[in-house]
């Protein structure tokens, strides 16, 4: 097949990209804004024809969930519009789609994990565009998959397990949330799942995945630096309420993997089995 990845620059598209090279019997092309600007749907239906693109894994997004608050426009052109391009340019040829999604899409005050099937409810820019994508891809695109993710780190990129080695060997004393609970998710294993549902074929629908297990990000913090060997560094406990954030962040966040588990058949390893492996790479 002849699959177009976006956003190869980010932690999941460098992920993708080590995949690749596993599975030759596809021809992937990889892109980021520099190879075609997904916010502009005329250089999209181009390259998706030219290309004979049979599917897309859309791993390009805005991001910084913080900033969003202050520029909804150009989050609501990343994340909502431009799937939607990528989803109608794909979806005219009979081809599949998988978009990236988040833990954002839902408020965070549930106390039990999240099933695909519970209502929605953002409370940020970034969550609300991010749904807003997914509901375009999903209308656009009868053979899309949506893929709810949390947490996300890997070797590559700037993400919260970097950070926190960096400034676990800078500083004496970091002050963490412990209030605000989930699963971390290391981008090779979700690369993992999406290149199984790839070359098994696209089962349309939303699924969540992340690791398996439940931490909060105090003692994620913890984590990071018993297995990284910092020992310098002490990690105190924060309140959300201390540590105020322009976007609002869910207080609960653990997703619930059975059905992308069941649907491919794949065993999705513990937050630490993974958290060693990324670490052992850096």
């Amino acid at each position: 097949m002849n699959i177009l990845i976006t956003g190869c620059n980010g932690q999941l598209g460098n992920e993708m990209q080590l995949l690749e090279k596993v599975n030759p019997q596809h021809t992937f092309f990889n892109t980021d804004v520099a190879e075609l600007d997904i916010t502009n749907q005329q250089a999209i239906e181009t390259f998706v024809n030219d290309n004979a693109i049979d599917g897309i894994v859309n791993c390009a997004a805005y991001t910084a969930v913080d900033k969003a608050e202050d520029n909804e426009a150009l989050c609501q052109k990343l994340n909502a519009e431009a799937p939607a391009y990528l989803a109608h340019a794909v979806g005219q040829r009979g081809g599949w789609m998988i978009q990236i999604s988040t833990d954002y899409v839902f408020d965070g005050t549930n106390h039990t994990p999240y099933t695909e099937d519970e209502d929605t409810c953002p409370n940020s820019v970034y969550g609300r565009t991010k749904l807003v994508g997914e509901l375009n891809v999903q209308k656009l695109c009868q053979r899309a998959m949506i893929i709810r993710t949390a947490w996300l780190y890997s070797t590559f990129g700037n993400n919260f397990v970097k950070t926190m080695i960096r400034l676990g060997k800078e500083k004496p004393e970091l002050g963490v949330i412990f209030d605000q609970i989930g699963t971390p998710t290391y981008a090779r294993d979700l690369a993992r799942a999406i290149m199984v549902a790839v070359n098994k074929g696209i089962e349309p629908g939303v699924y969540h995945f992340s690791n398996e297990g439940v931490i909060s990000w105090y003692d994620f913090t913890k984590a990071i630096h018993r297995i990284a060997g910092i020992t310098s560094c002490r990690v105190r406990p924060l309140h959300t309420a201390e540590y105020p954030t322009p976007a609002a962040r869910p207080h609960y966040s653990v997703l619930d993997k059975t059905k992308i588990k069941i649907t491919y058949g794949i065993e999705i390893p513990y937050w630490e089995e993974s958290l060693r492996e990324c670490i052992a790479q850096l």
